[in-house]
């Protein structure tokens, strides 16, 4: 018979991921269950950037670490990376922002081994609040940036 190095019951001449068990659904590769995407989000969210810019705090190096085990677990999986804003300044000032915010984000997992081609960034601006924007608490849980499987 053909084998199946890894024992996933997908033969190794159709799997993605011969030494990784994965399901058949995703080519032999592990599957991103919901608590891990749950995870990455919640990591994701807690990035926190200076005032007004796209630069990424130091706090935020061990969380961005997390992420980056977490994408390098999942090689055959693309991501998406979307940065939001609250409504404080131009609407035009927070969609800039937020696209750069996005993409610094990218580029940090990029320097740091996640392929290119794996990832793309988008902002939204001020458009998709997850709180108020009339209190100082939502604000800042409205200020974030997700992290998503790319479909």
């Amino acid at each position: 018979g053909c084998p199946d190095t890894d024992g996933d019951g997908v033969l190794d001449k159709d799997d993605l991921c011969p030494d990784l068990p994965g399901v058949v659904a995703n080519k032999g590769c592990p599957e991103l269950t919901e608590a891990v995407r749950k995870t990455l989000n919640d990591y994701a969210k807690t990035i926190l950037f200076d005032t007004g810019k796209a630069t990424i705090k130091d706090q935020s190096a061990a969380v961005l670490n997390d992420i980056i085990g977490i994408l390098t677990e999942y090689t055959n999986s693309s991501f998406l990376i979307d940065g939001h804003t609250d409504s404080v300044g131009s609407e035009a000032s927070n969609q800039k922002l937020s696209e750069e915010r996005a993409s610094s984000v990218m580029n940090y997992l990029i320097s740091h081994g996640i392929a290119s081609n794996r990832l793309s960034s988008q902002g939204f601006g001020e458009s998709r609040p997850i709180d108020t924007n009339n209190t100082k608490a939502g604000k800042a849980n409205n200020r974030r940036v997700e992290i998503s499987l790319k479909k």
